[in-house]
């Protein structure tokens, strides 16, 4: 008998456990707006995010996500969260160059590799550099919230671009980071600042000749249809960070932000270890089927490019804090 009665006081407290772990917060709504279009990995990343916030909340927290730049460029959402007209908005990391420009620390290129893809992940999400980067931020009013994977850009154009030579005399479209800009120029490109959803049409009107960027990126956006040539420069890494208005985050209740963290470590490992592999691949498929002729850099293409990226690092690097710069270089190794 006191077996059975222990066993179910057992069941009590764990059915109360259950019952207290269940999300007891205030309900909340908010928005989010981007810029990627559909079926990318980081759009996907996104709608996870709003379906693991509104489960964990049994539905109390709604989240509004407005993709494919409905509400504007990187630069005009981010201006919007930060005047706390909407309360969270997404920008590519050079285009964050906009509000600070240590963010350009992630344009140096060559600063970061594939191959110690991991290192940085558990930097930017947890380690000094996360809390650097969140520093930098809060000073211009906003809270990063989430650092979704961007990929690895590379240099594709409606000209035939073959190795690293065939770069010069391209009009090459650039966001508006000033690093991004004078890497055009020391590869002798012309650079053209065009923001991300005016590009289509200005490589159709021949404005531009060409733009550097991931493949699941361009072909999400349909720009294979006026592409040709694309080479594997993996010249610049980019994240696509998730922002909230800091006063609007600071005054949010912390079983609603609790919920918001997990549902935001769930999605990126999601993102990372299946969307993005995902959509690379069927990106770089997509483009081989539209006729799309994709030249693979070999490692000498590679140094080459590396060296004559050098006198880019020789100009920034005096403008960029050196612990800031330590920090990522640390995750190379």
């Amino acid at each position: 008998m006191k077996k059975i009665l222990s066993f179910a006081m057992a069941m009590l407290f764990a059915f109360s456990g259950t019952a207290f772990a269940a999300y007891d917060g205030p309900k909340l709504k908010f928005r989010v707006a981007h810029t990627t279009p559909p079926g990318n990995h980081i759009t996907l990343a996104y709608e996870k995010f709003k379906e693991l916030v509104e489960e964990k909340s049994d539905g109390k927290i709604k989240v509004q996500v407005f993709p494919n730049a409905i509400l504007g460029s990187d630069r005009v959402v981010m201006e919007s969260a930060q005047r706390g007209t909407i309360e969270m908005a997404v920008s590519s990391t050079p285009n964050m160059a906009s509000f600070s420009p240590y963010y350009q620390v992630f344009d140096l290129p060559y600063i970061t590799s594939p191959k110690y893809q991991e290192n940085l992940y558990k930097a930017i999400d947890n380690g000094p550099l996360a809390d650097y980067m969140k520093k930098i931020s809060n000073e211009v009013g906003l809270e990063p919230i989430m650092w979704a994977e961007y990929g690895y850009r590379h240099f594709v154009s409606v000209k035939p671009i073959k190795k690293v030579s065939d770069l010069a005399g391209i009009k090459m479209r650039t966001t508006d980071s000033p690093i991004e800009i004078e890497v055009a120029k020391v590869l002798k490109m012309n650079p053209t600042p065009v923001a991300w959803g005016e590009t289509y049409t200005a490589l159709q009107q021949k404005t531009i000749d060409g733009e550097g960027n991931t493949f699941p990126h361009l072909y999400g956006a349909k720009h294979q249809e006026v592409l040709k040539y694309a080479i594997t420069s993996a010249h610049n890494y980019g994240m696509q960070v998730m922002m909230a208005n800091k006063k609007w985050w600071d005054s949010l209740d912390p079983k609603c932000q609790a919920v918001i963290k997990e549902a935001v470590k769930e999605a990126l490992e999601y993102q990372r270890t299946v969307l993005y592999p995902e959509n690379e691949k069927k990106a770089r498929q997509g483009f081989i089927d539209a006729g799309i002729v994709i030249t693979d850099l070999t490692d000498e293409d590679l140094a080459e490019l590396r060296k004559l990226t050098q006198p880019v690092w020789d100009k920034f690097l005096p403008q960029l804090p050196p612990d800031l710069v330590k920090l990522v270089q640390d995750t190379q190794k």
